[in-house]
């Protein structure tokens, strides 16, 4: 317990956590404190790509095998199976109907990829790093959430059919194209594409994804002050023990493909973390009746913010009591 406060507390002092601190304070406050729209968008298109890349390059200086097949495969199977957990639970904790309740299913089956890439800076902090082609598995784990949630709702008759427009949407949504897109590049380059792009998307990395969550953080605030009405504590407390059931699916997943101490932190941070950016983009087509405040409200402004602070630093003990790393 001691080594998980620890921890927390040092991961509570660090740039990236203050940056997105300083943005929810700023929202709740009322300050016209802003990054304007296109500044986002381009800071997100940044980290999807050094991500993407970064990953690419380390799957070509791994090498496929068992080990990275069976790390996809896992990853499919968690983000089909966890939004039928999250779909239950939501059932019974609180008063959404079928649509809401799998809507926000959906978002907890698939991945943050910056809660992802923030669990990495900590990783590397505390002397650990992970597979590299974890990327690889956070790809993967981005759309088969929002089928499963699909399926979820198709047996109560109040979705439409998945037709051409809605796979297109899925499929192709734009983060998910880019990050597997720049997944390519890297592995096709490898470790001479890596070196001719290092100053890019290495050394600037942490200060982009400062300015990034100093956005999500006004974001955040926004939605939590506007929206605070509509989740109802039974929301709440499914906000923070849904990232923790799920992490203990990717610990589950990790020890039996037999990762590092940093590859099953990384599994775990994956599973526990909720989408806010490619799964609400799928549901404003897929279920555009279901409410948008609630499902982004509780991804971004409950499960993100708690695993940023506390459930990130928890994951990592877990992970090192369980490997004995």
């Amino acid at each position: 317990m001691d080594a998980i406060l620890s921890l927390a507390a040092d991961n509570l002092l660090s740039p990236i956590i203050l940056s997105f601190v300083l943005g929810l304070a700023a929202a709740y406050a009322r300050s016209d404190l802003s990054v304007p729209e296109a500044v986002a968008k381009g800071l997100s298109l940044y980290l999807l790509f050094a991500i993407g890349f970064k990953g690419g390059a380390s799957v070509a200086a791994h090498g496929i095998d068992q080990t990275l097949i069976l790390s996809l495969v896992a990853g499919l199977v968690l983000s089909f199976s966890i939004p039928v957990v999250a779909f239950g639970l939501l059932r019974v904790m609180s008063g959404l109907d079928t649509v809401d309740a799998a809507a926000v299913a959906a978002h907890y089956g698939s991945i943050s990829i910056v809660t992802f890439v923030a669990g990495s800076s900590v990783l590397t902090s505390a002397g650990l790093e992970g597979e590299g082609y974890m990327v690889a598995v956070a790809a993967v784990m981005e759309a088969p959430a929002i089928l499963s949630a699909l399926w979820l709702i198709a047996r109560s008759g109040a979705s439409r059919a998945m037709d051409g427009e809605l796979m297109r949407e899925v499929m192709l949504n734009g983060s998910i194209v880019l990050l597997v897109g720049a997944f390519l590049i890297g592995w096709i380059t490898g470790a001479d594409g890596l070196a001719q792009i290092e100053s890019f998307i290495v050394a600037p990395f942490l200060g982009v994804l400062c300015l990034f969550l100093l956005d999500m953080g006004l974001v955040a605030g926004r939605g939590l002050r506007q929206s605070a009405r509509l989740l109802t504590p039974g929301l709440l407390l499914f906000g923070v023990v849904m990232p923790l059931i799920g992490s203990l699916a990717g610990l589950a997943a990790g020890l039996l493909i037999g990762l590092s101490a940093g590859g099953v932190s990384l599994f775990m941070i994956l599973a526990a973390s909720a989408s806010y950016i490619a799964v609400p983009a799928a549901m404003r087509v897929a279920l555009p009746e279901a409410n948008p405040s609630i499902y982004l409200t509780l991804s971004l402004g409950v499960t993100f913010p708690f695993n940023l602070t506390l459930g990130i630093p928890i994951y990592l003990a877990i992970a090192r009591i369980a490997t004995g790393g």
